[in-house]
C-alpha cells in the first residue's frame, strides 16, 4: 500500500453513538476516511454501491439485518470489499459464523483505536484479523453442533412462548417442532428449551 493511499471506510451500527465515536477515532488516522454511515444492515448493500467504500465495519446486532448476514450478502453482490465485524458479543459461536459468511476479520469494540485501524489497514491489503481470545475459545469451544432447523426453533423458543406458538412462527407441526426441540436440549446439556434457547444464544450458535 502507498503512503498516499487511503481506506474508505462504511460504518454501520444501530447506535448512533457508538457510530460517531467510531467514525471520530478513524478519522484521527491520515489513510482512514469515512465515506458513510448507516444504522441498519439492509443498507449496507445500498451505500456500497453508492460510496464505494474499500471495508466495510460491521455491528453483529442491528435491525434489518444482522452483520453476519450483512457480510455474507456483501462477499456476493460485492466480493471486492472487505468486511470487519466490531462488536461487543464476542461470543466464540459469532466469530465461526463472521469467517464462514466471508467476513475478513472479527474484534471487539474495546479494542483500542490505534489497533482498530491496523485491523483496516491489515483487512484492506488482504490478510485476515481475529480477536485472539475468541479464537482461542472458538477453537476449544468446537463447531455449532445445531441444525438449521434447531436454530429456527431455538430463536423463537427464546421468549418462552408455547410450542403451538413456536410451530406457527416456524412454520411445523407441533410435534416436528417438539423433536427438534428435544434434539437441541440434548445438545446444549440444557434442562429446558428456553435455558438451551439461552445456552445457543450465548454461545453465538443463533
Amino acid at each position: 500500500m502507498s503512503s498516499d493511499t487511503v481506506i474508505k471506510l462504511l460504518l454501520a451500527d444501530d447506535q448512533a453513538l457508538v457510530r460517531g465515536a467510531l467514525a471520530a477515532l478513524l478519522s484521527l488516522e491520515p489513510d482512514l476516511e469515512v465515506v458513510v454511515q448507516v444504522g441498519r444492515g439492509d443498507e449496507v448493500v445500498g451505500a456500497v454501491a453508492k460510496h464505494q467504500p474499500d471495508v466495510c465495519l460491521l455491528d453483529v446486532e442491528m435491525p434489518g439485518l444482522n452483520g453476519i448476514a450483512t457480510a455474507a450478502a456483501l462477499r456476493t453482490a460485492y466480493p471486492k470489499v472487505k468486511s470487519l465485524i466490531v462488536t461487543t458479543f464476542g461470543r466464540p459461536g459469532y466469530l465461526r459464523r463472521a469467517l464462514e459468511a466471508g467476513a475478513s476479520g472479527f474484534i471487539v469494540k474495546d479494542t483500542p483505536a490505534d489497533e482498530l485501524a491496523q485491523a483496516v489497514r491489515t483487512i484492506f491489503a488482504g490478510g485476515r484479523v481475529v480477536d485472539p481470545a475468541l479464537a482461542t475459545e472458538s477453537l476449544a469451544g468446537g463447531a455449532n453442533p445445531l441444525t438449521n432447523r434447531e436454530r429456527d426453533v431455538l430463536r423463537a423458543a427464546l421468549d418462552g412462548v408455547p410450542v403451538s406458538e413456536i410451530a406457527a412462527t416456524v412454520h411445523l407441526s407441533a410435534g416436528t417442532v417438539r423433536n427438534y426441540l428435544s434434539s437441541a436440549i440434548t445438545k446444549t446439556a440444557a434442562s429446558t428449551r428456553v435455558e438451551a434457547a439461552m445456552i445457543a444464544r450465548d454461545r453465538g450458535w443463533l
